[in-house]
């Protein structure tokens, strides 16, 4: 008796079977810009995390709040586009904070010009 591996691992880069490259590729392409997003997150909530009120203003603060939020944006954004839809688990894992998730999608005032 002879054992064959499944159709889908025998011609693993065939149009017929399997995943092709521009698949592969494509799947590849979203995983590493996951990771990269989720980088970018633990990045920009180490530096909210590090702000210190004796040496930082709350300008500065808000500055920071709003740069972990734009990043979680689109880690989240990233994610849908992954497959992935319940969020629960990365900010929970993340330790995203309350008032960073309050801003979700909050697009930021430009810069008001004095007018005298």
């Amino acid at each position: 008796m002879s054992v064959s591996p499944p159709r889908s691992l025998r011609q693993p880069h065939s149009v017929e079977g399997g995943l092709n490259v521009l698949e592969y590729e494509l799947l590849s392409e979203r995983a590493s810009s996951l990771g990269r997003h989720g980088l970018k997150v633990e990045d920009k909530l180490a530096r909210l995390k590090a702000w210190n009120p004796d040496r930082q203003d709350a300008a500065e603060r808000e500055e920071l709040v709003q740069d972990a939020s734009d990043a979680v944006w689109a880690f989240f954004i990233q994610r849908e586009v992954c497959g992935f839809r319940n969020n629960r688990d990365v900010i929970q894992r993340y330790g995203i904070p309350g008032e960073v998730i309050a801003r979700l999608g909050a697009v930021r005032k430009p810069p008001s010009s004095s007018r005298g």
